[in-house]
């Protein structure tokens, strides 16, 4: 899985987001996160279509809604996903939350049939806490892959990091910019400015010094550009200290139905 992807959260103009996907991926990119909830699955078909990347080149992950986790509703929807996507397989299908229509034997062991038809090629989970996780790696019997959570300088999940280090699966992190709140930070933007860079570059390096994969929303080709210089940028230790040191905490996405745990 590419450390760095295109998310596609509220990109749900089908021609712009059609021409995101398609810029991103000419532009290098090879990871595209979308979701059944975000109402553009064909449009990211469209723009993985009309770029010229083969699609063996690309992962390409989606997510399962809330109110299609029952068994037969997982199938159904992966089928109709798979169909607006244009593809036979997506490389990565997550369950969206742990709520709703969640069961975890029968919404897993759907996943867990679609794994063995060849339908996707691995098993996710997003917004999961640790106890969520382990449940899920109980029941599984396809390996999991990846927990898709919220994660930037103000929400760095310390312990959902060690929970991933110890059990063998990769965080993924979605707003990794604060949904813009990076740009507030006289810490991220310092250590920007010392490095001719943007505080969101230094928000998806910090991100990928932890090891996490990060998929910052981007439409334009100067956003999906500059999100994309962030590969060619280093921060030290002392900078990463200085990130890691940041005390102010600020959860951008929490719904009613998130995990208790949350609150």
């Amino acid at each position: 899985m590419p450390m760095l992807g295109l998310g596609t959260w509220q990109n749900d103009e089908a021609d712009a987001c059609a021409n995101s996907v398609e810029t991103a991926l000419e532009m290098g990119y090879r990871h595209v996160d979308t979701a059944q909830a975000y109402g553009n699955e064909d449009a990211v078909g469209d723009g993985i279509a009309a770029a010229d990347v083969p699609r063996e080149d690309i992962f390409l992950a989606t997510k399962v809604w809330n109110s299609n986790l029952a068994a037969e509703d997982v199938h159904s929807t992966t089928e109709g996903s798979l169909d607006d996507l244009g593809v036979d397989a997506v490389d990565l299908l997550y369950v969206h939350w742990p709520a709703g229509a969640y069961d975890p034997e029968a919404t897993l062991g759907a996943l867990d049939e679609l794994y063995d038809q060849g339908k996707i090629h691995n098993v996710g989970v997003s917004n999961f806490e640790p106890h969520h996780v382990e449940e899920a790696m109980e029941i599984l019997d396809a390996p999991l892959f990846a927990n898709q959570v919220e994660m930037h300088p103000f929400l760095p999940q310390e312990e959902l990091r060690e929970h991933a280090a110890e059990h063998d699966y990769e965080l993924v992190a979605y707003s990794p910019l604060a949904r813009g709140a990076v740009f507030d930070s006289d810490v991220l933007t310092d250590i920007a400015d010392d490095h001719d860079a943007s505080a969101a570059q230094v928000s998806l390096t910090w991100l990928n010094e932890k090891g996490v994969t990060a998929i910052p929303k981007a439409t334009g080709r100067d956003h999906i550009a500059d999100n994309w210089a962030s590969l060619d940028l280093e921060l030290d230790d002392a900078e990463i200290d200085r990130i890691d040191d940041i005390d102010h905490r600020d959860r951008k996405v929490d719904p009613d139905f998130g995990p208790d745990a949350w609150d």
